[in-house]
Parts: C-alpha cells; structure tokens; sequence
C-alpha cells in the first residue's frame, strides 16, 4: 500500500514540475518581424505552394504562372531553397518526393544520400567499441554522398511540363548572385553555429564572419550562383561531374572525408512504388524505405482506426493513450525492421498485414501504459533536421507534389564546399553507428540500418498524399526528425476525425512517443492539466518540449478552391497560391 501511495506522490511531484514548464514555454516571447510579408493561412482558387520560405514559395508560384506543372514548382522551389534556406534547404544533401497526377498516377522518388564506397560498418567506434560523440554528426565524415540534385533532375525528366530546365533554376541563381535579406531564424541559427563554422572550414566563405548576423543583412553567395548556374547549364552532370565534383573532392580531402570522384558520379536516384494504405474513405499515398515514415504512419493509421477517437475527443487521455499505445509499438519495429530496401528485406507486406497489427495491439490495455522495456518489436514468419524542410504543391490541373529534403541537422555537417558555396549534410549519423545506440533524434537502430558502402541511411521523413472518395484532397509533410511521422498523422486525424480546418489542424499541439525514451513528448499547450493528470495516473511519462516538427499542407476545399498552411511554429513558413 505504502509503495503505491509513493509511486503516485511522484507522479504528482513530477506531474507539478511538468505543468510549471509549460506555463514558462507558452510564455515565450515571439521572434522579431520578417523583412518579407509572410502568409501562413491562406485559400487559393487554382494553385498552391506551401514552403519554409516567403521567396521559395514565390518562386514556385512563379513557375505555375509560367506554364509549369506542380513538379516544375516543386524543382524551383527546391533550388531556390537551397539559396533561402542555407540550414536545410540544400544541393549538398537529398530527400524523397511524392507525386500525385491529376489522371491518378502516382510515384515515389527516393534520391536520399548514399554512403561512400569507402564506409564501414564500425566507421564511428573507437578501440573500445564505443561510438565516438560528434564523429558522425559534424565534420567532413559525417558527409553522404548528396542525392537531391539527381533527384530534381529525374523528377524534371518523367513529368516536366514546361520542359526547360534553365528556367527552373534562375530564380535561384538570382537569390544567390544578388542576394537576398536575411529573417531573424536565419540570423539566430547563423550566430549560434558561427563557432562550428569557423570549426569546419577555411574563411572565404559567406558564413564564416567574425561579426554578428542581423535580421535583413543582404546574404550574397556568388560561389553558390556559380554552381547553380553549372547544373543549369549541365544537369545532374553539372554537380555529379566537373568542376562542382572537383570542389567537393578537395573539400572532403581537406577535411578527412571519404566522397571520391566515382562516388559521386555513381550516385543513382531510384523510382519505387509508393506506400499506399486505406483509412476509412481515405487513401493514403506516402513514402516507402528507405524512408522510415510512409511504414510507420500506415501502420499508426491502421492500428487505431478501430478506435472511436472522435467519440473520446480531441486529446482526451483515451485518445492519447491510444495514440501513444500505437506509436509505441510502430517504433519499437521501425527499430528493428526497417532500413534500405536495396540492401535489407524489410519486410513492407507483414508490417502491413492486419492481423500483424490486430496482434500488435492486442495487450493494448485501455486503462493502463505499456512500459517500453517490456516490449520489444513485434514478430512474424516471413522477413519481409531537425532541420529538414518540406515543401506542399497543387497545381490548376489538380496534379499534386509532396518533398522533404534534409541535411540533417542545423547546416548539416557544417563543412561547406570551398568554391561551392554550399553545405554538405551530415546524415551518416542517420545510420546506427552500433546497433541500439540512440543517434541524434533518440532513434535506436538494429542490424537493418547498419552502416554499408553504397546504403541509404533510414529517414523519418513522411511526404504524403491523401485522397478521398478517389480525389485528391490533402497534401502533408514536415520537418522535424523523429517527430515528423507523429505530427503528419495528427494533422491528419485532426482534420478527418476532429473536423477541423486545416490552419487549426496545424496549429494544434502535438504530443510524441518513439518507443524509446519512454515518455511522451507534449508541447506547451498540448492536452489540458485534468488530462495530463490522468495520464500521468495511468502510467505514462510526459516531458515537456518547446515545439516539435513544422507541419506544410494543402487541403482541396469542397468547392474545389485551395486552402494552403504553413506551420506557425516557424515563423518563415510561407503559403503563396492564386
């Protein structure tokens, strides 16, 4: 009895302390105004961008007024990224993309990094066995050879509209030649890593100052315009060949890293089938491996559509607890099952299969949290950024694009090309550096996302489509590392079980569980104090985080018109339609 009553007097000590953190969090004062008027909310009649930048989102408008199709947006969009969003907008690292046309196709393009031909599976360990802190994460080994160049090139090849490469990229040309003003974001990011810059790289190059960034300095990068005005001129070859490969050698000489010449001129993108799942009068088209996301938020989606979630309400201990449960369960295989398929059987079809996730849920107790440690990923017969960014497209013809790149972390591995003027990702830390060893994100890995020469690291990212009734109606993405699969799926429940719009799907608080940590991670003004109590009761632990991944989205309104969001958590998103 004495040992229950003092299990509850710490949970109410601790559940006190956790109420008192998100008082002070809701406090916090909101960043400086943006030089650019920014647009998170708003309803478009034809077209709609939805980006992490106002000039991003202008320049893929701009495409769509010109003739482009949704994937021709998409492509400027992503370049022009690349110059506005040097932390994670980038040429130096890679992503996926998901495409929806107007007639009903559908394709999936993973051109996510690579490791180099010379990467080894115990690359981060040291003598001890022990993986050695920031090997992975910052400096030139922690570089993938980069895909998102050949990936725009190969999107521009199947379904190009306009048809002319070079117009895609001047707009990002542009940016870099002449410049453009800084946000306060950009400008607190550039500070706080300036002493990683300096770290990494010789000077010369645009971030490696010795004075303070300030919101609306003019960051001109002319080594950058160059190398965008070489992949004009040349394609993929412009980047993967010549003088662009020829800097990225040096620079990863310089620096110790492993890129070669052959690495980068064998780097392939690979077209795959989407992950396609039915919830309810919803099909949901999304990312398969080497991305993480598409199988875990399929998964998720199946195991708590049984559930009446709209009947428990919105975040409602019943409702979270269910989401929690499922989450718990989906990480704990992602852990275990999931890497590159190229290289690993993941097994897509069982994860899938329902009765898999009907036995995966049934210890699920209504009333009570499972403890993580007791439960491990599940079992069948047959072996089947931080600072990313995404971006939202619809086109007139109703032809619609969901892509995420990333370099990882803020500014990647912090090397920049000398010459080139851009960054260079940092995601071999996506790999497990030794098997049930958190990386970065907390994220345990097993055998399946060991390190190999030519391998896809596992990603989180989520890009999705989603119909209803056979048409398109929403389109969702995010960064936001782990937590991007948890907060695309409730965005999604919240507009098709909760009802909402979609600015206020977005703007909700959100909550997260990966399996490990066992906690459930609450934004500030997520799940009210009663709620949290009985939570708390029920044997889960809650942390207290400031924000989590940056929703973008595009919902087809009944009347056909376009109702585009960017996440007001980050105050550059931009949603710019006509």
């Amino acid at each position: 009895m004495f040992n229950k009553y003092y299990t509850k007097m710490k949970r109410s000590i601790f559940f006190s302390i956790f109420s008192i953190f998100l008082i002070l969090s809701a406090c916090r004062t909101k960043p400086d105004k943006s030089p650019y008027t920014i647009t998170q909310n708003i309803i478009g009649d034809s077209c709609m961008v939805v980006a992490e930048h106002p000039l991003a989102s202008k320049v893929g408008v701009k495409i769509l007024k010109a003739g482009g199709n949704a994937i021709d947006a998409a492509i400027a969009t992503q370049f022009a990224l690349a110059v506005v969003h040097p932390r994670a907008g980038n040429i130096g690292g890679g992503g996926f993309m998901v495409v929806r046309m107007a007639d009903g196709e559908t394709a999936a393009l993973d051109y996510r990094e690579e490791a180099p031909s010379s990467a080894y599976r115990d690359m981060y360990l040291d003598s001890t066995e022990t993986v050695i802190e920031l090997l992975s994460k910052e400096g030139h080994l922690a570089v993938g050879v980069p895909g998102t160049v050949a990936g725009m090139e190969a999107a521009f090849q199947k379904f190009s509209q306009l048809k002319n490469w070079g117009q895609l990229l001047e707009p990002a040309i542009q940016l870099a030649e002449n410049g453009f003003k800084i946000t306060q974001p950009e400008a607190t990011r550039l500070n706080k890593y300036k002493k990683q810059f300096f770290q990494q790289n010789e000077t010369g190059v645009p971030f490696v100052i010795k004075g303070q960034w300030e919101m609306g300095d003019l960051l001109v990068q002319k080594d950058l315009a160059a190398t965008l005005r070489r992949i004009s001129e040349h394609g993929a070859k412009g980047f993967y060949e010549g003088e662009t490969a020829d800097l990225i050698v040096t620079e990863m000489k310089r620096g110790g890293g492993l890129i070669t010449k052959e690495d980068l001129q064998n780097y392939e993108v690979r077209w795959r089938d989407p992950i396609i799942s039915e919830y309810k009068n919803y099909r949901v088209i999304t990312m398969p491996p080497s991305s993480s996301g598409g199988v875990a938020l399929s998964q998720l989606l199946k195991m708590i559509e049984p559930f009446p979630l709209a009947q428990y309400g919105f975040h409602s201990a019943k409702s979270v607890h269910t989401i929690v449960e499922a989450e718990r369960r989906v990480y704990a295989d992602r852990s275990k099952f999931l890497g590159d398929s190229d290289f690993y059987p993941v097994p897509v079809d069982s994860l899938l299969d329902d009765d898999y996730l009907k036995i995966r849920m049934a210890d699920f107790d209504i009333s009570e949290a499972t403890l993580s440690d007791s439960m491990g990923s599940g079992n069948f017969k047959d072996v089947e950024s931080f600072e990313t960014t995404h971006t939202s497209i619809v086109d007139a013809a109703g032809n619609a694009v969901a892509v995420t790149t990333t370099l990882n972390l803020n500014y990647g591995s912090k090397v920049i090309v000398a010459g080139g003027g851009f960054f260079l990702n940092d995601e071999m830390d996506d790999f497990s550096a030794k098997p049930g060893v958190p990386n970065y994100f907390g994220l345990i890995g097993a055998e399946a996302n060991a390190i190999e020469p030519g391998k896809r690291m596992l990603s989180s990212m989520t890009p999705t489509i989603v119909e209803k009734d056979d048409d398109l109606f929403l389109v969702v993405g995010a960064p936001g590392g782990s937590t991007i699969i948890t907060a695309v799926l409730q965005t999604i429940l919240n507009v098709v079980e909760y009802g909402m719009p979609l600015d206020e799907a977005v703007e909700a608080p959100r909550f997260h569980h990966q399996w490990l940590p066992d906690q459930i991670k609450v934004e500030p003004t997520a799940i009210d104090t009663v709620e949290r109590q009985i939570l708390w009761d029920m044997g889960h632990q809650l942390k207290g985080v400031s924000r989590m991944a940056l929703i973008k989205a595009v919902q087809v309104l009944p009347d056909g018109k376009l109702h585009g969001v960017g996440d007001p958590r980050n105050v550059d998103d931009h949603a710019e339609g006509y």
